[in-house]
């Protein structure tokens, strides 16, 4: 390994780990303007998509876009290793909408490091930090493999599944980070030292398949978007090949050989005695959990342009190599596949996330922050909000002696970060739409109008974004207020074939759109000028007019859901009988049995939605008793 050239004393801040966490927190702390060392095991690893090769969806599409509003690296990664982008939810409403793009696994790192390659303040050296060097309950330095101390005023972990981790396939276990790479050990001694609450989490991957052993002929196909939208707001378009995914499922012959080996599992042998994520299932836990289901579904994923792997996305497991053979041949088009690489499951330490503030800092030593899985969550989207929060503090930290926190109205990184801190884990964090309450307004179109104003005041935003959104910003405006006095009434309308109710009263461009039958085209016959609005500054003007009524109702649920969160819990209350409540929300009011309104909104998994529909129940009782 070449010889690290590491000068003492002039590293601010240094980020422990290379995966999305720590490349999003370099650059956020170079950005700022400290002088930052990236530490990892290996260059070669940096921005290693360890699992899925995709990026977004549900929930985590709406992270990518708040991390890009901030100048985050993420978005402009998988805009220019995107494969195949597709609009989730795309028929439903803005808020709900998920962006997400499968993504070129090599093209991915290289975007990666071609970006942390033009922070002038970040530099990238290899090696193990073994612990950390720690003085009055502060940092002060790391302490690498040779016992090398390199000091530093803030350091970020993000040690993602590497905290002892161990690779489990069947009853074979291997000492692991990933597959490939060796685990850490010094760190999990060191939080134990400090008397960190620590536990185990697991997670998990299915086995790859050659390409060239797939029957693609009975399989569905499924293509790109034809109007593809990118993740980053700087971008308008997609220069990368789009290619299309295909999709199978299993079937009874599938389900039948995992039931009758299901105890040779390492989750159902007593191997795994840790939790894994909920809502990413391994095909053992589907099967075991959902024997209603006679097929699941399977998305045959390309992991690149030039790549003969596929990743099948929905049968992670850890079954014995034999046995995944056997399963995966059962499955239609897969009668003659070629495993590349087993699936596997793995397990590694996390610190409870009860232990960080809001800023990811820890409370227990000053200076440490903590980002990504070993606070507990799954997924790269999750790390990678972490890992911004976490470096632009560390960065503040140093240089103003200040702090940056998103609060959960601001951004669904608000949410993220105040349901780990405050509401801690049970089970792998992951990001839903479900979990915030203001998702009307924390919608992923319009990230950038709600996040770039603060980065651009605390300087993690470069020149190039500032000018451009300063633009767009002075355009919206302008537009707002222009069309919003040109008003027509309901007469005016029917010259031009626009029918509404003759009721005299005058509406503007954007009242007119609120009506489902009004749309955009139409209204360029009555005003041709509208041609000429963006269409991101017409659709985010748009999306106010629609949504300002249900945004006035939901700020007014908040606000009541504030005032009676000392309300008391009927004893006999039977849950059951409320609408809209998920049986895993019904699972945690009956375990937990909250005393009142307040210690149901600190259960994890517990949406605010679920929230709301307990307290309009409870108050509709309240009215009929006084009754």
């Amino acid at each position: 390994m070449r010889k690290n050239n590491v000068s003492r004393g002039t590293n601010k801040v240094i980020v422990v780990g290379g995966g999305h966490a720590g490349c999003e927190a370099a650059a956020a702390a170079s950005r700022i303007g400290c002088k930052t060392l990236l530490i990892t095991n290996n260059k070669n690893k940096i921005g290693e998509m360890s699992c899925n090769p995709s990026i977004g969806g549900l929930g985590k599409g709406h992270l990518v876009r708040e991390i890009d509003a901030l100048d985050g690296i993420i978005a402009r990664a998988i805009d220019e290793s995107g494969i195949q982008f597709r609009m989730l939810n795309a028929s439903k409403g803005p808020a709900v909408r998920g962006l997400r793009a499968q993504a070129d696994r090599i093209l991915y790192k290289k975007a990666i490091k071609n970006i942390l390659s033009k922070e002038k303040n970040l530099k990238i050296i290899e090696d193990e930090v073994i612990d950390l060097d720690i003085k009055n309950n502060s940092i002060c330095g790391v302490i690498l493999s040779k016992k090398k101390i390199v000091p530093c005023e803030t350091i970020v972990l993000t040690t993602g599944t590497f905290l002892n981790g161990i690779i489990h396939i069947g009853n074979e276990t291997i000492p692991a980070g990933r597959v490939g790479e060796k685990a850490t050990y010094g760190l999990s001694k060191t939080f134990k030292k400090y008397n960190f609450k620590l536990g185990r989490m697991k997670t998990g991957t299915p086995p790859r398949i050659d390409q060239n052993s797939i029957n693609y002929k009975n399989l569905k196909k499924q293509d790109s978007d034809k109007k593809i939208i990118p993740f980053s707001f700087m971008n308008k378009s997609i220069k990368v090949k789009q290619i299309p995914c295909y999709i199978t499922y299993t079937n009874k012959k599938t389900h039948k050989i995992i039931e009758k080996n299901i105890a040779k599992s390492a989750i159902y042998s007593g191997n795994i005695k840790s939790i894994g994520p909920r809502y990413c299932p391994s095909i053992e836990d589907k099967i075991v959990k959902f024997k209603d289901k006679n097929q699941h579904h399977i998305f045959l994923e390309p992991e690149g342009l030039n790549s003969n792997v596929i990743y099948p996305n929905g049968v992670s497991t850890s079954l014995p190599k034999k046995i995944q053979e056997n399963f995966i041949r059962s499955i239609i088009g897969l009668e003659d596949a070629k495993i590349t690489q087993y699936g596997y499951a793995i397990e590694y330490d996390y610190v409870d996330p009860l232990q960080l503030s809001n800023t990811l800092e820890t409370n227990k030593i000053n200076n440490l922050y903590l980002a990504g899985q070993i606070n507990g969550t799954t997924g790269y989207e999750e790390a990678a909000a972490q890992g911004i929060i976490a470096g632009i503090n560390a960065a503040l930290k140093v240089k103003k002696g200040t702090e940056f926190v998103l609060s959960r109205s601001e951004a669904y990184i608000g949410v993220l970060i105040d349901d780990l801190v405050n509401k801690g884990v049970t089970e792998p964090y992951r990001m839903f739409t479900s979990r915030a309450e203001y998702r009307l307004l924390l919608r992923s179109d319009n990230a950038d109008l709600r996040l770039t104003p603060k980065g651009i005041k605390i300087g993690c935003i470069n020149k190039d974004r500032k000018e451009k959104f300063n633009k767009k910003q002075a355009l919206l405006e302008k537009i707002d207020i222009k069309y919003k006095k040109n008003t027509f009434t309901p007469n005016n309308l029917l010259k031009y074939g626009i029918k509404i109710n003759l009721d005299g009263k005058k509406r503007n461009i954007f009242d007119l759109l609120v009506f489902k039958d009004i749309n955009r085209k139409e209204l360029e016959n009555i005003w041709p000028e509208i041609k000429k609005i963006p269409n991101d500054i017409f659709d985010e003007l748009e999306t106010r007019s629609v949504y300002r009524g249900y945004v006035e109702r939901q700020l007014q649920d908040i606000k009541d859901l504030k005032k009676d969160e000392e309300l008391k819990i009927p004893k006999n209350l039977n849950y059951k009988k409320i609408p809209n409540l998920t049986k895993e929300v019904l699972e945690k009011l009956n375990y937990v049995k909250p005393r009142n309104l307040g210690e149901i909104t600190r259960i994890s998994g517990v949406t605010p939605a679920a929230v709301i529909n307990i307290l309009r129940f409870i108050n509709r009782k309240k009215r009929k008793w006084a009754v």
